[in-house]
């Protein structure tokens, strides 16, 4: 029997497509949670850094020293941490929103940086306190720059992912694990093209969401 024989075999069963479509909603939930989570974690933790010099470059330090963690030490860690059992999801969506905002730390403070200070002056001129010139003004000016830490976190996430089943948790890892397992490649076929099609889906997600939240900058475009 050839490959593509077997291929064919393996998603012609029923049981196989419902296994892999819920280890695909499992892929996603615990991919995209992190990185909403994450995103919102640096968001904060770079407005603090822009505002405030010492800050910032304890915030540098801490999240490169975050992302250097090994992955499945920190899945294995942290249900100690925070009490939670060893297989439960949590923990991936703990360890990837860490991971995610470590990686977004210096993208956000980047993207605020790019910022003119004109544009800010001319906000603070016209009325606008801190909080609002910032959610107003600052971060949708950052926002061309910070999509592009954003579309590398969200392939980031897709690929970590998979490394929790190696714990036991969901996701297209443990199409992996199971044809390891078993020595039957066709789920780690079935499983490496439905991570990267993940990936390449998101990803053009994001450019999209990037260019409907920045009209301004295909203005003049041809």
């Amino acid at each position: 029997m050839s490959f593509f024989d077997e291929l064919g075999r393996y998603l012609g069963s029923a049981n196989n497509r419902v296994q892999i479509l819920g280890d695909l909603g499992d892929h996603v939930y615990l991919a995209l949670l992190p990185l909403v989570l994450g995103i919102v974690l640096a968001v904060a933790a770079g407005w603090l850094g822009h505002r405030w010099a010492p800050a910032r470059q304890v915030l540098m330090v801490v999240a490169n020293l975050l992302y250097t963690i090994p992955s499945l030490a920190l899945f294995v860690v942290i249900p100690g941490l925070i009490g939670t059992k060893i297989l439960d999801s949590v923990n991936v969506v703990v360890a990837l929103t860490i991971y995610t905002a470590a990686l977004l730390v210096r993208p956000v403070l980047d993207a605020l940086d790019a910022v003119p200070p004109p544009v800010v002056a001319a906000a603070t001129a016209v009325g606008y306190k801190p909080v609002r010139r910032f959610f107003a003004v600052e971060l949708p000016l950052s926002v061309p720059v910070l999509a592009a830490g954003v579309r590398v976190a969200s392939v980031s996430n897709i690929s970590l992912v998979s490394v929790g089943a190696l714990i036991g948790t969901g996701g297209l890892g443990v199409l992996f694990t199971d044809g390891f397992q078993r020595e039957y490649f066709s789920p780690i076929v079935v499983g490496i093209a439905l991570t990267l099609l993940l990936a390449l889906v998101v990803d053009l997600v994001l450019v999209g969401a990037r260019n409907v939240l920045t009209p301004w900058t295909r203005v003049g475009a041809p």
